[in-house]
């Protein structure tokens, strides 16, 4: 509450004062709320896609001028039909909501996990290279492999990632990464692919070699 406010309620009756105070209180609230259905997926707690794309427009002009480097990355769940019918929906969604909270501890605050749909999930990784944007994918996977309700489930997930590169777009951005995510999953899925300006082929946590 600001100080000229708190300074015009300490002069009300105290009951007076409590009531619009309550009042203050409930619109905050409701605030908070409003932000939260507007920018959040509602089954996952992660943001939603027309909130990623607000921020990705904003942190592409950034790299575009020059000043900070920008990687992204887009996830999806292997063969999560399957898992929808063996296990039901209540249980898919419950591995939906558990896979958001790795991506979302795998990354720093100032990274945008989003939701796209379905069983996809893009993170955009601020001011992040691609050698370091490989380094956050593989904690991921990592981290994936390690949950013992993901394992459990004998989840995985296949990924594209890629690079803000010179004269880029967003669209021919998201379509390297999208394109990167479909080589990943026709190649035996339980991967991620990275498409980029030097560089193109498979990684894992393992760090195998780059297969060209």
């Amino acid at each position: 509450m600001k100080k000229d406010v708190k300074k015009k309620l300490d002069i009300l009756d105290p009951k007076f004062r409590k009531q619009i105070e309550d009042v203050f209180e409930n619109i905050n609230i409701s605030i908070s709320m409003l932000y939260d259905a507007a920018t959040q997926d509602n089954k996952t707690g992660v943001y939603n896609h027309n909130f990623f794309q607000s921020v990705f427009k904003m942190e592409f002009e950034k790299a575009k001028r020059g000043f900070q480097k920008l990687s992204l990355l887009i996830v999806d769940i292997d063969f999560f039909k399957k898992i929808n019918d063996k296990y039901g929906h209540i249980q898919a969604d419950e591995l939906l909501k558990q896979l958001a909270k790795i991506l979302k501890k795998s990354t720093r605050k100032s990274d945008i996990v989003a939701r796209f749909g379905g069983e996809e999930f893009i993170v955009l990784l601020t001011e992040t290279n691609l050698k370091k944007a490989k380094e956050v994918s593989s904690r991921i996977r990592n981290s994936i492999k390690k949950d013992m309700i993901l394992k459990k489930h004998k989840l995985t997930i296949s990924g594209g990632l890629t690079e803000y590169i010179q004269k880029d777009t967003m669209k021919k951005i998201m379509a390297r990464a999208d394109k990167a995510l479909y080589n990943a999953k026709d190649s035996g899925r339980d991967k991620i692919i990275v498409f980029g300006l030097k560089e193109k082929g498979e990684f894992n946590i393992q760090k195998k070699k780059v297969k060209k």
